[in-house]
């Protein structure tokens, strides 16, 4: 990999836009704003949250920068869109050569990249993609609408024309959560009653609250939809406790624990989206785009697996070792 001179950088940076931008959320190492290791490019990763996939995003963009020679410093905006300006500030402020963004709410984003832009540093964005792609230097999409839609596909398979009750329990409003459920209420079968939907805040504690209330006031649900696995544990044990064990969830991110847990029947089905692929995926692209090399491709479609008992061992690598 070549060396990026800062000015040359600068100059150029207008010309390394065109593209998409994404999310989800993250932490930070070393506090929130780790540094990492030595290289020749300087990269900054804004982090949404601290829930399981934004720990395994971060060691993967650690690893990933680590093996390209490339340092990198991180930050958590911690679900708060404030926080992530402030961050990606404070990014600039050190002189990073791009920015990397797992974002908290894309409404938030278009401050986000005048701020950038302004400065001469492109932006590199992960999970979901906003409707202007003209100043980010690319993209590392996850589907989320696709991701609810594989869920509800697999609701109405199960289904069976039946006509069935569903529960909702998203995330934070904004950002992925409202691109997952949007695209499952939209691929669910007309035979299929959404009776509640309510935010468990991609927090297992306000999930199971949640899902305690909602299967008190719908004793007769029949599946229910959780924006991700940490939370779905949450509702089994709300579910379980409740006596109801008969209620089939479906969730979202293919961890380890989310594996075993369909393996075992905890879970029916889940999507994997692995965060070791978007955070190796980030960092290479973001790379080599700065580089300028051929055949580096501005969007990255991450690979979706929805993954049930029957296919557990084509679910890919989830987090980094």
């Amino acid at each position: 990999m070549l060396p990026i001179a800062r000015s040359p950088r600068r100059a150029t940076a207008a010309s390394l836009v065109g593209v998409a931008a994404l999310v989800l959320a993250g932490c930070g190492s070393q506090g929130d704003s780790g540094g990492a290791s030595d290289g020749s490019v300087t990269l900054g990763f804004v982090n949404g949250s601290n829930t399981h996939f934004h720990t395994c995003l971060l060691k993967s963009v650690e690893q990933e920068a680590k093996a390209q020679d490339a340092k990198v410093y991180s930050a958590n905006s911690k679900q708060d869109a404030g926080t992530e300006l402030s961050n990606i500030e404070d990014m600039i402020a050190r002189d990073v050569d791009a920015l990397i963004v797992q974002t908290v709410n894309v409404d938030a984003l278009e401050g986000d990249i005048a701020k950038a832009e302004a400065a001469g540093v492109p932006i590199y964005l992960t999970s979901v993609a906003t409707s202007d792609m003209s100043d980010v230097l690319g993209a590392a999409v996850v589907d989320l609408k696709k991701v609810g839609a594989l869920d509800a596909g697999w609701i109405e398979k199960d289904a069976a024309g039946k006509d069935v009750r569903v529960g909702i329990v998203a995330g934070a409003p904004g950002a992925a959560s409202d691109l997952l459920v949007g695209g499952f209420e939209d691929a669910l079968p007309a035979s299929a009653k959404v009776v509640a939907n309510q935010p468990g805040m991609f927090n297992p504690a306000k999930a199971q609250d949640v899902a305690e209330n909602m299967i008190q006031a719908n004793p007769d649900l029949d599946y229910a939809f959780v924006a991700n696995e940490e939370m779905a544990f949450a509702v089994r044990k709300a579910f379980d406790a409740a006596g109801a064990e008969d209620v089939k969830i479906v969730s979202v991110n293919g961890t380890e624990e989310g594996i075993a847990a369909v393996t075992d029947g905890r879970l029916s089905a889940t999507v994997a989206n692995s965060a070791l692929t978007i955070g190796q995926t980030a960092v290479r692209s973001t790379v080599g785009l700065l580089d300028e090399k051929q055949g580096v491709d501005k969007i990255s479609d991450i690979p979706l697996v929805l993954v049930t008992k029957d296919n557990v061992s084509e679910a890919p690598q989830y987090c980094p070792k």
